[in-house]
């Protein structure tokens, strides 16, 4: 079982920072979108600082840089996935 598995199982926030259209199109089971140009306004929907985030997006670049300002706003488990097919399979 990959690391991604791992928190996936123990309750991590997966989060889809890419666009609604994006997301509506196809995502990862049980995602939250919060395109990533939201994520300032939206943050509490990230809920407890210290539970599991994984972020996802279409290549890993959206979800770097809303990784990195989780990060930089106090947020210690945020792991950037890269892209929708690095996701690990949901089954």
């Amino acid at each position: 079982m990959s690391d991604l598995q791992q928190l996936i199982k123990a309750g991590a926030l997966v989060v889809d920072v890419r666009s609604t259209e994006e997301y509506e199109d196809e995502h990862y089971p049980n995602a939250l979108n919060i395109p990533v140009e939201m994520t300032q306004v939206r943050m509490s929907e990230y809920g407890d600082k210290n539970r599991p985030i994984i972020v996802y997006c279409a290549s890993g670049a959206r979800s770097a840089y809303a990784a990195r300002f989780l990060k930089a706003n106090g947020y210690t488990n945020v792991v950037n996935a890269g892209g929708l097919y690095d996701m690990p399979d949901p089954s």
